[in-house]
């Protein structure tokens, strides 16, 4: 029989969730040029509607690191609202449960990822923080060990990852080879442009699964 193991507990570093997986990363810049080329423009309304966002964002990120649920309301929620990642043909789960098989059957490694967008081809993690802020580059194993149990093969598959200030994207393909690469991180915190930059990346990509 299989053995059931938390996500989390199986894979805590790249070099685990790479050797589990088979996979490796790469650096060729157009193997994930969705995040840099052919961007769509925003609209005065978006640009609007994001510098409310962020002043919002820094008006409670003044009280201090803020916890998951606020993380997903102030950012997560509202950046994927924006490119239409919540109205057909996207579907969302939240809270979804994900299974993986991996040493040949021996185990399954189970996790509930924060928001799942279907096609199951865009994948979104909010890290929560408490005492110190956590980059969004802890999450990339277990990010991409809840990426691998996606049923379409053949599809590139997309992720998020954010903490609230820095937002991460990521792009894993599995055939023919496992691999995958990541986009520079955008630093919400920091500037409105990078507000707006990251939503450019998810509207090319709400675009290109809506396709």
């Amino acid at each position: 029989m299989a053995r059931m193991i938390a996500v989390t507990d199986a894979v805590k570093s790249l070099a685990e969730v790479e050797a589990r997986f088979g996979l490796h990363r790469v650096e060729d810049e157009q193997f994930f040029s969705e995040w840099q080329q052919e961007l769509p423009d925003l609209s005065e309304a978006e640009r609007a509607k994001l510098q409310i966002m962020r002043k919002r964002l820094l008006y409670h990120r003044a009280e201090g690191d803020l916890l998951e649920g606020s993380v997903m309301l102030l950012v997560a929620s509202p950046l994927l609202e924006l490119p239409g990642f919540y109205d057909p043909p996207f579907r969302m789960q939240a809270e979804a449960g994900v299974e993986v098989t991996v040493a040949d059957g021996q185990e399954i490694l189970r996790g509930r990822i924060d928001v799942l967008i279907m096609q199951r081809q865009f994948w979104t993690l909010v890290l929560e923080s408490k005492k110190t802020t956590i980059s969004t580059r802890s999450a990339l194993p277990q990010a991409l060990a809840y990426m691998m149990a996606t049923p379409d093969l053949e599809k590139p598959q997309f992720g998020m990852l954010t903490n609230g200030d820095d937002v991460l994207f990521i792009k894993l393909v599995l055939q023919p080879e496992r691999q995958y690469s990541l986009s520079r991180v955008f630093s919400l915190y920091t500037l409105t442009q990078e507000w707006q930059a990251a939503l450019q990346v998810l509207k090319k990509l709400a675009r290109l699964m809506g396709q």
